[in-house]
């Protein structure tokens, strides 16, 4: 329906799980695809996947998002191997376990730092490359747990993405104007590398939790950036798109078939 070989794209937290996913949707379309992270082990095993699934081209860049000064960097050195941007994917993000009891402050500053801060940092950073696409597109991956959910262990976690999303209204009323919109997605349960650490038992519970039976993919939640990424979707800005196969909706466990 729509047509992202045109497009430049910088996905944050793009080296594996859902990041990579979303990276890999881009790169199927035949987008040019940039994707960062904290570290370089997994960045290498991300070009390679990208570059097989057909990306245009593929730029990789290890940096944190979590200062100001590191996402200019990070950032800056994307958008000009890219030669432009017109998508930020702003997906970068933490969640360590820690119970309301036993939070530090460090474990609360930490998730505040990567998950709001970066996100920030990383569209503040963008912005000049946006504007100059005439079509700019930042889609930020939020959560479930926060916004509509809760889960003990992640509070912190929750308000972090329920942060996101009152950054996302006033930053798609801010930069309108600019033609640039502002979306983000929720996902529900996906199968991530982390997730599958949980191991089998976990997972089945949670498939069971899900109206759909099962849970989502990383591809699944790169089709719904894509949307909000393309051409079409224009017109839309400010609005979280729940990517969850129906998990929030049940009243109780006897409501899921």
């Amino acid at each position: 329906m729509f047509d992202l070989s045109d497009v430049k794209v910088l996905v944050t937290g793009g080296s594996r799980g859902i990041g990579l996913g979303i990276a890999t949707v881009f790169a199927r379309a035949g987008a040019a695809v940039a994707v960062t992270a904290r570290g370089t082990a997994d960045l290498e095993a991300a070009a390679a996947t990208l570059e097989a699934a057909g990306a245009r081209a593929v730029v990789t860049v290890a940096g944190d998002l979590a200062t100001r000064a590191g996402a200019a960097e990070v950032v800056g050195t994307a958008i000009a191997e890219l030669g432009g941007l017109d998508v930020l994917a702003a997906n970068a993000g933490i969640f360590p376990e820690a119970r309301l009891r036993d939070m530090t402050e460090e474990d609360l500053a930490q998730v505040l730092a990567v998950n709001v801060g970066g996100t920030v940092h990383a569209v503040q950073a963008a912005l000049p490359a946006l504007e100059a696409s005439g079509r700019g597109r930042v889609v930020l991956t939020s959560s479930i747990t926060g916004p509509t959910t809760g889960f003990p262990g992640w509070s912190h976690y929750g308000a972090s993405k329920a942060a996101q999303l009152g950054f996302m209204r006033s930053a798609a009323l801010e930069l309108a104007p600019a033609r640039i919109t502002v979306n983000a997605v929720l996902p529900g349960n996906v199968l991530t590398e982390g997730l599958a650490g949980m191991g089998q038992d976990y997972l089945d519970g949670m498939a069971r939790s899900i109206p759909m039976g099962a849970l989502g993919t990383p591809a699944d939640i790169g089709h719904a950036v894509a949307f909000l990424a393309s051409r079409e979707a224009g017109f839309v800005t400010g609005h979280a798109l729940v990517v969850d196969g129906g998990q929030v909706l049940p009243e109780s466990p006897d409501a899921v078939a």
